[in-house]
């Protein structure tokens, strides 16, 4: 009890202290390295932004599975350096991280980024056994503007059959908060991204749900004012549920846009469990399809 208590107390601090700093980096501050160890600045492409870091978890198993993480930042802003906290999250489970920068507007718009991540996913699977993870056991996962990424590479062929291959080498997709079903756009800063007012339809997650999508988990939290979560994470497991296709719906009521991916570092895990979802979610591949479910905590 007087542990709860503590880590309630610190998880209050530290609300606080992220509201006054630099978020992300004060997380990664209280970020530990013993978990993992981390190969960094490896290049996928020939952009200068395509680079990626590999999580490697300390006492990993034989053949662990592996994550490919894209952070938010509505398709502008980011950089992978600034997720470590997430990295670490994935390697404390036995999971190899990897995450990875790509292009950004106004560099390039959706299709360019998207190309990025699907050849950030290619180069993974072709070189991730050397970090001890196995190819055959990969996941998508975002957070946010990341989650769309996540979201297209795993139900739109094209992106990974332009990379040489198809989404059948993912195995499942976690979405953490992500836009799925936006148009019209109404965020000024998202709408050159994708051509407003000119923005395809082909440019939704959700016009892509097929029968042989991979198994998927969508977390959001209900009072997000940022991406709609019941348009966007409940539209989406509808349409994955109608076409058969396995899914996991989890809405989360002490969490925000923002920290929701903020409950993946340790001061902020008593805030939902959001990491214990996704650890669960991947682990369970292994075993067997995960149940069709919404739940709500």
């Amino acid at each position: 009890m007087i542990k709860l208590a503590l880590k309630a107390v610190l998880a209050a601090w530290l609300m606080t202290l992220l509201m006054a700093c630099s978020p992300l980096k004060v997380l990664n501050a209280f970020t530990p390295s013993s978990t993992f160890s981390r190969t960094s600045d490896l290049a996928y492409g020939p952009d200068p932004r395509n680079k990626l870091d590999v999580y490697t978890p300390k006492d990993a198993a034989p053949d662990a599975p592996v994550v490919v993480f894209f952070y938010g930042g509505s398709w502008t802003s980011g950089s992978r350096g600034d997720y470590a906290f997430v990295g670490e999250a994935l390697a404390s489970r036995g999971i190899v991280a990897v995450l990875a920068d790509y292009r950004l507007y106004p560099q390039v718009h959706y299709q360019e980024l998207l190309q990025d991540s699907a050849q950030a996913v290619v180069w993974t699977r072709d070189h991730i056994r050397q970090f001890g993870g196995d190819p055959a056991k990969l996941y998508v996962m975002g957070h946010s503007a990341g989650a769309y990424n996540a979201a297209m590479l795993a139900l739109d062929p094209q992106w990974l059959a332009a990379a040489g291959t198809t989404p059948s080498i993912i195995k499942g997709w976690v979405g953490l908060a992500g836009p799925y079903d936006f148009l019209p756009i109404e965020d000024a800063e998202v709408k050159p991204v994708f051509y407003f007012p000119n923005s395809p339809p082909d440019s939704q997650p959700i016009n892509h749900v097929s029968a042989a999508s991979p198994p998927a988990l969508l977390i959001a939290s209900v009072d997000d004012t940022e991406v709609n979560p019941q348009r966007n994470t409940g539209g989406m497991a509808s349409r994955l549920r109608a076409q058969g296709v396995s899914v996991r719906e989890v809405y989360f009521s002490r969490t925000s846009h923002r920290t929701l991916v903020g409950a993946l570092a340790r001061p902020l895990r008593s805030l939902a469990p959001v990491l214990e979802e996704v650890a669960a979610f991947i682990h369970a591949q292994d075993q067997a399809q995960v149940s069709s479910v919404s739940v709500s905590r």
